[in-house]
C-alpha cells in the first residue's frame, strides 16, 4: 500500500504577525471552558457508573451578556449571565436514566466558581441546559470502542497545528498567563480575568495592544484608575522587557468623560458581551492567522472518537515532537479523516517543515507512533487538572 503521508519543505515564514489571545475571563474562553469541564465531567461518570465513556458531544455553548451597573469602590449586577449548553449525550443505559443535564449544570458553575473570583456563579448565572439523546448511527460507532476496538471516526473533519511558537506569539500567550495567575491577582487583585492580547509585528515595531476587565470595587476614582492602569504597564514592561510606548492597555478608555473599562464581576460577559464555542483561542492558546489553524471547535467533543478534538491534538502534539526530537526547525501538521475509518488511519497526512535535519523515514516513525497513540488520548484529556493546558492560571 502506499503511503499516505508527505512530507515536504516549505518557504520561510513572513516576519510580520498578528496574534491574538482570549482570556479565561473572555466570553468566548467561558464558553470553551465550561463545554469542555462538561465533556470531562459525564466522561467520568459514564467511567464511574459504566465502566468507559459513552457517546456525547456537548460542544455547543453560547453565552448571553447580563448588565450591571457599575461603580468607584463597587457596582452590581442588574440582570444575570445566561448560558445555554445543547449538545448530544447518552443518557439512559439498559433503563437506567443518566442526569446528563444536571451534569452539565454542576460542571459549568463549578467551573464558573474556581476561575472567576467575582462572579456568584448561582446568583448571577442563568444556565439553561438542552442537551439531548445522540443520534443512532453515531452512538453505533462509538459502540465499537466499548467492545475494544480502535474508535471510528464519527466525522470526516481534518486538524491541523504548528510548532515552535514564534517569538510574538509565546510573548502574548505569557502576557495573559501571566495576568491571570494566582499571584498576580493577589498583587493586583483589581485585574479581572477577561483579559485579550493582540500582538501586531509590523514595519515599525512589535505593539501589543491589551484590554483588562478592571474590578471597581478596587477603584476609588479616575485618577486611581489611571495610576492602576499605569502599573499595570509598567509591570508588563519590566517582566518581559517591552519599552512601555509599545504596550497600550483599555484603548477605548476616555479620562476626561471617565468612560473606562470598569466591570464588577471581571469579565465582559455581565454587561453584554457574548461569547460562543469554537470563537476563540486553537489548540494552541491562541488566534494565528499568518499560521495555519483549524475552525474547529474543540471545547466539548468527546474525546474518544471526534476527530475535530482528536485530529487537532493530534497535530499540535506530533508538530512539538518533531521539533524537539531535532528533526527540523519547525513543524507543520494537517490531518484528514473519514467517517466511520478507524481513527488510526487517516486519509491524508501532509507534514510540512522547516529546515529538516533528519530522513523521510525517521519522521514517517514518529508519526506512525503517535497515530498508534491516539486511542488512548482521552485518558490525558480528562484527567488533566483543566481540559485545555494554555488555560491554567
Amino acid at each position: 500500500m502506499a503511503s499516505n503521508i508527505l512530507i515536504q519543505s516549505q518557504a520561510q515564514i513572513s516576519s510580520f504577525e498578528m496574534v491574538e489571545r482570549k482570556g479565561i475571563g473572555h466570553p468566548d474562553t467561558i464558553c470553551d471552558c465550561i463545554a469542555e469541564e462538561v465533556s470531562v465531567a459525564l466522561s467520568k461518570y459514564y467511567i464511574a457508573q459504566f465502566g468507559s465513556i459513552l457517546h456525547h458531544n456537548v460542544d455547543k455553548a453560547l453565552l448571553i451578556g447580563g448588565s450591571s451597573q457599575t461603580a468607584y469602590k463597587g457596582g452590581k449586577i442588574l440582570a444575570p449571565i445566561e448560558i445555554i449548553l445543547a449538545g448530544r449525550a447518552s443518557n439512559e443505559v439498559k433503563g437506567k436514566k443518566i442526569p446528563v443535564n444536571e451534569i452539565a449544570e454542576e460542571a459549568a458553575k463549578n467551573w464558573l466558581k474556581k476561575n472567576i473570583r467575582f462572579l456568584d456563579a448561582d446568583k448571577n448565572i442563568n444556565m439553561i441546559t438542552k442537551i439531548r439523546k445522540g443520534s443512532n448511527d453515531l452512538v453505533d460507532l462509538f459502540k465499537r470502542f466499548k467492545e475494544g476496538q480502535i474508535p471510528l471516526a464519527n466525522d470526516s473533519s481534518f486538524g491541523v497545528a504548528y510548532y515552535p511558537y514564534s517569538l510574538l506569539q509565546k510573548t502574548v500567550l505569557d502576557i495573559e498567563l501571566l495576568l491571570n495567575n494566582k499571584s498576580v491577582k493577589q498583587k493586583f487583585p483589581f485585574i479581572g480575568e477577561d483579559i485579550k492580547v493582540m500582538g501586531v509585528n509590523a514595519l515599525t515595531g512589535i505593539y501589543y495592544t491589551i484590554a483588562i476587565a478592571i474590578i471597581d470595587r478596587f477603584i476609588a476614582n479616575i485618577d486611581d484608575y489611571q495610576h492602576k492602569i499605569t502599573t499595570i504597564k509598567n509591570f508588563i514592561s519590566t517582566s518581559f522587557k517591552i519599552e512601555p510606548q509599545f504596550i497600550e492597555i483599555n484603548t477605548a478608555d476616555n479620562y476626561q468623560t471617565e468612560s473606562i473599562y470598569l466591570t464588577v464581576s471581571g469579565t465582559s460577559a455581565e454587561a453584554g458581551d457574548d461569547g460562543e464555542v469554537g470563537r476563540g483561542n486553537r489548540i494552541n492558546g491562541l488566534i494565528t492567522p499568518y499560521r495555519p489553524m483549524s475552525l474547529e471547535a474543540v471545547a466539548g467533543k468527546n474525546p474518544i472518537s471526534h476527530i475535530g478534538k482528536i485530529y487537532n491534538h493530534f497535530a499540535f502534539d506530533l508538530s512539538k515532537s518533531i521539533v524537539e526530537s531535532h528533526f527540523a526547525d519547525e513543524a507543520q501538521v494537517y490531518i484528514v479523516s473519514q467517517i466511520g475509518k478507524p481513527i488510526t488511519q487517516p486519509q491524508f497526512l501532509h507534514i510540512k517543515l522547516q529546515n529538516q535535519s533528519a530522513n523521510n523515514t525517521q519522521i514517517e516513525k514518529l508519526a506512525k507512533e503517535k497515530l498508534a497513540e491516539t486511542p488512548k488520548l482521552w485518558e490525558k484529556l480528562i484527567s488533566a487538572e483543566t481540559p485545555f493546558e494554555v488555560f491554567k492560571v
